[in-house]
């Protein structure tokens, strides 16, 4: 059985070889998969890694490391410890109501395992309810002619045995694309559970699962799959499935080491993480929310600002970044993009939104006396405002609940 040693750190945190047991195998995996992924998850260091803003569980040779995701370097680190599931869990990339998710402190899962067991009960509870069956082509021999006979293959095969028929016909049955997702994701979890209380539970699956043709699956697989009315019940099945299977990386990694990654960048999940929170707390306002607008901007290039607000005919942008910038100054590029957002959206006002202890920092306006940004942050005047302003993520160790009320306070203030 195979026992996985557990390492957890921090985002932006270095491990070195010889520390709580990360070996050179483990290093020499964890450089292959940085360059498999254009060196975007870490940066190699002398004789270590130094991680990036990517956060999640990697399980390769015997070994799990999991990456937290920690605002700053000065917080509390037993308070960010379960931060990532939750996050996933209000963001919609987890199952609330979950078993796995509900029990990961009580019984001490990682990340990975709530993913698996997601996998498992859903993959058991489409088996009880009975696997769809669909029809498929099958080219092979038969003794009666049904279908398309296949002339060079009825006399490559059959030459001597003139009572067979080689053709190509239809079969409704369970052996499909979705089944032989479904199927190759079982097996990479039976893999990475031995040793693990799921690991029963797992085989369990796999020998109720009907016998299907095993492929090697890649993204335009799942690309492929058109859901129907029949099928919709697979989707989140299908999700999981998908996540599995396309983090899994046999391909860069040498003899008996096997990788797992199940990464998420912590700027998109903290930018979906507030558009969420917002929506929740506009839902029984007259405030539209949307993000990820889109307007053309150079050529090919475009705008897109994370979340853009509308009320009384006017427009609001928030941009967020998850990273707190030095010295509690925005970047000239930062507040560059912001400008273009006001005019490009006709908006009155701009918010840099970082996460941190909440402040109550003031608009200041883009004057006219200069067309390039000065040492104030200050840039034109279009009868537009911008401003940095810091949410805390956190309130009482658990998920700040007011946070989306926090943000609408400080976007709708009154100008100074």
């Amino acid at each position: 059985m195979i026992k996985y040693k557990t390492i957890s750190v921090f985002e932006h945190q270095r491990l070195k070889v010889g520390e709580e047991g990360f070996k050179t195998s483990h290093l020499n995996a964890l450089l292959r998969l940085n360059e498999y992924h254009d060196g975007t998850y870490f940066e190699p260091i002398a004789n270590g890694i130094k991680f990036n803003q990517y956060v999640g569980v990697i399980q390769v040779d015997g070994l799990t490391i999991e990456i937290n995701p920690k605002a700053d370097k000065d917080d509390d680190e037993k308070q960010w410890k379960g931060v990532l599931l939750k996050m996933l869990q209000a963001c919609g990339k987890l199952r609330a109501e979950s078993s796995g998710a509900a029990n990961v402190r009580r019984q001490h899962l990682n990340l990975l395992e709530v993913y698996f067991e997601l996998f498992l009960n859903e993959v058991d509870g489409l088996i009880r309810k009975g696997l769809i069956k669909q029809y498929r082509n099958e080219t092979k021999n038969t003794k009666a002619l049904k279908g398309k006979l296949e002339f060079a293959g009825n006399l490559r095969h059959n030459l001597v045995h003139k009572e067979r028929f080689y053709t190509t016909h239809q079969v409704y049955d369970t052996n499909h694309l979705i089944h032989e997702i479904l199927f190759k994701a079982l097996t990479i979890v039976e893999q990475f559970t031995r040793g693990s209380r799921l690991y029963d539970s797992s085989k369990r699956v796999i020998l109720n699962f009907p016998e299907v043709k095993m492929s090697v699956i890649n993204d335009n697989h799942f690309k492929k799959i058109k859901l129907n009315r029949k099928s919709i019940s697979y989707s989140y099945a299908l999700e999981l499935a998908r996540l599995i299977i396309l983090n899994y990386s046999p391909d860069i990694s040498s003899g008996k080491e096997r990788m797992l990654s199940l990464l998420f960048d912590m700027n998109e999940l903290w930018e979906a993480y507030i558009l969420k929170q917002l929506q929740k707390a506009c839902s029984k306002k007259d405030i539209k929310v949307s993000g990820q607008e889109r307007k053309s901007f150079w050529g090919y290039n475009s705008l897109r600002p994370d979340v853009v607000l509308r009320r009384d005919d006017k427009t609001y942008i928030i941009d967020t970044k998850w990273k707190r910038p030095k010295k509690s100054s925005a970047s000239v590029n930062d507040l560059r993009q912001m400008y273009a957002y006001c005019r490009f959206w006709d908006a009155e006002k701009a918010l840099l939104l970082y996460p941190g202890e909440s402040n109550k920092n003031k608009y200041k306006s883009y004057l006219t006396d200069d067309y390039s940004l000065n040492t104030d942050n200050d840039y034109l005047e279009m009868d537009h405002q911008c401003k940095m302003g810091f949410v805390s993520v956190l309130k009482d160790g658990e998920l700040n609940l007011e946070l989306g009320e926090e943000i609408l306070e400080m976007v709708f203030e009154d100008k100074p």
